[in-house]
């Protein structure tokens, strides 16, 4: 009877230990997430610059993003070494350093990111500078009809028509989800265009030069739409960014 009373008394405890156990073991893991997901972030951006065949972009991450570069590498910037200059058709072309981007006037918008992988990151705050401020103080000639975007990667290109740079929710962006863009995500500055899949927004943004046509980039030389409008998007200049 000794042994039976033992053996039903050891039962409980060992299903509640093994639960508590359990629990201890998800609120780690809670606590945790945040530096595991940051970790696997960067190792996926990381990887992804290694990688031509772009088969690290199909990893899974918890972030919500994927991580595709179309170079074996990427140098790093950061406020001491970047600049982004603005030229083409302007009356005065600007180069700007990271502390004067963001000691101007800065604008925030929040929007679905989307690429045409399929993949989207719901309610997306960007912050940065309005494309139509550099623009504004670059002095756009009046033969200027469109803006072609370089980047510091070396080989990725971009563009929007000067109605669409014009848009409030088109933005040089500094930061995204309320940090500042780390190199992962195409930082310090890219480019955001928020109506359009993700393709548009160009990552390591160092140039923007006005022209007087439309030049297709990267991927429009592809195949890809050269507009790149999401679907249902108004597609008509608004002010609804703040």
């Amino acid at each position: 009877m000794a042994d039976q009373r033992t053996d039903t008394e050891s039962g409980p405890p060992v299903a509640r230990r093994a639960m508590l156990a359990t629990l201890a073991a998800g609120a780690a893991g809670l606590a945790t997430a945040p530096y595991l997901q940051r970790g696997w972030e960067s190792v996926l951006g990381a990887a992804s610059q290694a990688d031509p065949t772009g088969i690290t972009g199909l990893l899974p991450n918890p972030g919500g993003f994927r991580y595709y570069s179309i170079v074996g590498s990427v140098p790093r910037k950061d406020a001491h070494t970047y600049t982004l200059h603005v030229g083409g058709l302007v009356d005065r072309p600007r180069t700007f350093t990271l502390p004067q981007l963001r000691a101007m006037r800065q604008t925030r918008v929040v929007h679905d990111v989307v690429c045409t992988d399929g993949w989207r990151v719901a309610n997306t705050p960007f912050e940065g500078v309005r494309l139509a401020d550099l623009l504004d103080a670059a002095g756009v000639r009046p033969e200027g009809k469109a803006v072609r975007f370089t980047c510091f990667d070396g080989a990725y290109s971009e563009n929007l028509t000067l109605e669409q740079a014009r848009r409030p929710d088109v933005m040089v962006a500094l930061s995204m989800q309320d940090k500042p863009l780390t190199h992962e995500h195409g930082g310090p500055v890219r480019l955001y265009a928020a109506p359009m899949y993700f393709y548009k927004s160009a990552k390591w943004l160092s140039g923007i030069s006005v022209t007087d046509e439309v030049v297709p980039g990267y991927w429009e030389e592809r195949g890809y739409d050269i507009d790149g409008w999401l679907d249902g998007e108004n597609r008509q200049p608004d002010d609804t960014a703040a």
